[in-house]
């Protein structure tokens, strides 16, 4: 079995409110093991056969959907994998922890739509951003409360959607993998 975090979209925020008790209850009864949760924004760690992320992600955003009536989607990946997101991050070692996120992708958009999407942003804010391996690092200077890098703007350039940890709350999701 192979530890992995599903890193939720839209749990907890615009109304989709969910117990993670109950997650925790739905997920085990579809053949996760050991679920666990961590902080009440969508993250869940779980053993599973070791299969493609992209086919646990489908199972989990099913999961959701038919459980709670939640159009969702989770990123999903191992430990290694997130410690690459946060290594290849330029900005993990610079900015501060509560303002360096990792936007998980559910796909690897083409160069060209990080271009774009760079391009876009231009002027609109203090954001700094980078392409990553099926993420986008943000470094929100200022705070992402009031920016105007919203997960609809990088969805609608990038033509995937993604949900955004910061490398804090990433680091503490790596340790209780352990």
């Amino acid at each position: 079995m192979t530890r992995y975090a599903a890193l939720f979209g839209a749990i907890n925020v615009g109304g989709n409110r969910l117990l993670m008790a109950d997650l925790r209850d739905a997920l085990e009864r579809e053949d996760f093991a050991e679920v666990e949760t961590v902080v009440a924004s969508g993250n869940v760690l779980f053993s599973h056969e070791e299969r493609p992320s992209e086919g646990l992600a489908e199972k989990l955003a099913y999961v959701v959907r038919e459980r709670f009536d939640i159009d969702t989607f989770a990123a999903v990946r191992s430990r290694a994998e997130l410690e690459a997101a946060v290594a290849e991050s330029p900005f993990a070692d610079t900015g501060e922890d509560n303002l360096v996120h990792v936007h998980f992708l559910e796909t690897q958009p083409a160069p060209e739509a990080f271009e774009t999407l760079i391009a876009d942003h231009a002027g609109r804010g203090s954001e700094k951003l980078a392409p990553g391996t099926r993420a986008l690092h943000i470094d929100y200077v200022d705070g992402a409360g009031a920016s105007k890098l919203t997960a609809g703007f990088i969805a609608r350039r990038l033509g995937c959607r993604g949900t955004a940890r910061n490398i804090r709350s990433i680091r503490r999701i790596i340790e209780k993998m352990d």
